[in-house]
């Protein structure tokens, strides 16, 4: 064999090799690729039961519920177009409350209720989550000085 065709064959080597490293690397990282969705894009999309995804939006007015030994709690998140339920187990941060930006993670259930694995709450009066300000933005609810 000649040393020109040693090299292709090393060159081809090498780019086999880095090709399955990349590939290893791209599947491992897909399990852990959160996406972000408002209301109205969960409405518009079919995103299959079980996928794991953040939502944001506004805690709906008048839309939290607790359930009667204080370990679930139920709302609706909107974005002033469409509105989602969802369904907490566990504590809620300290400044979750109505009308407040959220983040929540976890899952459409079969029957469309979000099942939320996290909740996440602005940290002070003047933070919202970029994701959920543009969200609202888009559907023309932005207030400046929020």
């Amino acid at each position: 064999m000649t040393p020109k065709r040693k090299r292709l064959w090393l060159v081809v080597g090498s780019l086999a090799v880095l090709g399955f490293a990349a590939t290893l690397v791209l599947t491992a990282l897909n399990d852990n690729i959160v996406f972000f969705y408002s209301p109205t894009q969960i409405a518009e999309k079919q995103i299959p039961p079980e996928r794991r995804f953040r939502m944001g939006g506004l805690v709906e007015a008048g839309s939290v519920k607790k359930s009667a030994d204080g370990q679930v709690t139920s709302f609706r998140v909107t974005d002033t177009h469409k509105t989602v339920d969802v369904v907490y187990r566990g504590l809620l941060p300290d400044l979750f409350r109505e009308g407040q930006g959220v983040v929540a993670e976890g899952s459409l259930g079969a029957d469309g209720v979000f099942v939320a694995r996290e909740v996440l709450a602005k940290h002070d009066e003047n933070y919202m989550p970029p994701e959920v300000a543009k969200a609202i933005k888009e559907a023309g609810q932005w207030k400046e000085g929020k």
